[in-house]
């Protein structure tokens, strides 16, 4: 560990002062907090954090270390890390290297030695708002100046910053402790063909597809819907992503031309875009919901659901038409949309993380239900 100084400074004057790890430098990003008291890797990893510096509530990150199966995505996505502690000394039988070891190889800044609950706290009352580690400049004005400079969350597109640049298929299955992630062979008669828009995918997603027998092909952001009606899918897949979905306006004009031509899953971003798709409007929340406590109703049953959350902008369910869509999920915090399904078409999406990773697999089922969509709108109908 460095000792090396290190300051978190935030555009509305708010700062704090810790000590580095990880890589030296400056990270610039929109500030959010986590409440997650495990899976940082995962949430490391997860691409819908690019452009944003992640604080955890929980005081001790590191613990248990790195492993090799846990990531989301090839690489850290995001900008920089703030922690109350981070372990240099990890215990666990998967860990092959620590926490800072990890943010060094990537060139992710981190601060540690921050009180976190005061951070929280600051970021709760006044909002997610940009902000830069440096463990290089500590003159006020001059990183006033750099925050000034930089480019805003809203309206911008960090979709294409971590969308794969070509289609590929995807096989590996979910994971178990005897085997690890496993390629699954599903009987080619069994098959449903899910054609997933990769606006920053997580991993985890892809795995529970597979383990409910399907071929996943995944495809680029801004790959047209000609293109995806030509691949002859039973299902349509919207993934998880970063960023305002209004800054993607390719993305909502694919959706609207795939809007009862097949089932479709949003899922996180892509459940934001699909409500933009169908004539809909979203909205900033003040800092967002992120982590693996989240309670979530669903309307029609009655039933709480304990689910895992990274987002900061919301469905506005008033501006969708209601002969049209039903809000299915609400968010007991704050009573925001947490899920949305046509009234005649096999559409539906949720604002949470049904693959969870790290959280609760409260939601898993939904997984489930979309097989149970396709295999309706199948039929007869001879699979891949």
């Amino acid at each position: 560990m460095s000792n090396k100084k290190a300051i978190l400074f935030l555009e509305d004057g708010g700062s704090f002062i810790g000590e580095s790890f990880g890589a030296p430098g400056e990270a610039i990003g929109e500030v959010v907090f986590n409440t997650s008291i495990t899976g940082y890797q995962e949430v490391l990893t997860d691409p819908s954090y690019k452009g944003q510096i992640v604080t955890m509530t929980y005081p001790l990150i590191g613990n248990y270390g790195i492993n090799d199966e846990d990531n989301e995505s090839p690489q850290p996505q995001v900008e920089g890390f703030v922690v109350r502690e981070a372990s240099p000394f990890p215990s666990n039988w998967r860990c092959r290297k620590t926490l800072s070891e990890f943010l060094a190889e990537h060139g992710v800044v981190g601060i540690q030695g921050v009180d976190t609950r005061a951070l929280t706290k600051h970021i709760r009352d006044a909002g997610a708002q940009q902000g830069i580690i440096s463990t290089e400049d500590f003159d006020i004005q001059s990183l006033k100046k750099k925050l000034a400079q930089a480019p805003k969350i809203v309206g911008r597109d960090l979709v294409k910053e971590v969308t794969c640049r070509k289609p590929y298929v995807w096989k590996e299955g979910t994971w178990n402790r005897k085997d690890g992630y496993q390629k699954q062979s599903v009987p080619e008669e069994k098959k449903f063909r899910v054609v997933v828009y990769d606006f920053g995918v997580k991993q985890n997603i892809l795995r529970h597809l597979v383990a409910q027998g399907c071929e996943v092909i995944v495809i680029p952001a801004s790959t047209p819907a000609e293109e995806v009606i030509g691949l002859h899918p039973h299902g349509i897949c919207l993934s998880n992503g970063p960023g305002d979905p209004e800054g993607v306006p390719y993305a909502i004009e694919n959706v609207r031309k795939l809007v009862g031509k097949f089932p479709i899953l949003g899922i996180c971003l892509g459940h934001q875009i699909l409500g933009l798709a169908l004539g809909g409007r979203t909205y900033k929340l003040k800092f967002g919901h992120r982590g693996g406590n989240q309670p979530v109703k669903d309307l029609a049953s009655g039933k709480i659901t304990i689910t895992a959350q990274n987002h900061g902008f919301c469905v506005d369910f008033e501006s969708l038409d209601p002969n049209e869509v039903s809000l299915t999920h609400i968010n007991l915090n704050d009573q925001t949309v947490e899920g949305l399904r046509h009234n005649y078409l096999p559409i539906f999406s949720i604002q949470y993380h049904p693959e969870a990773s790290p959280g609760p697999h409260d939601a898993a089922y939904l997984f489930r239900e979309f097989r149970q969509m396709m295999e309706k709108e199948a039929g007869d109908q001879n699979l891949v």
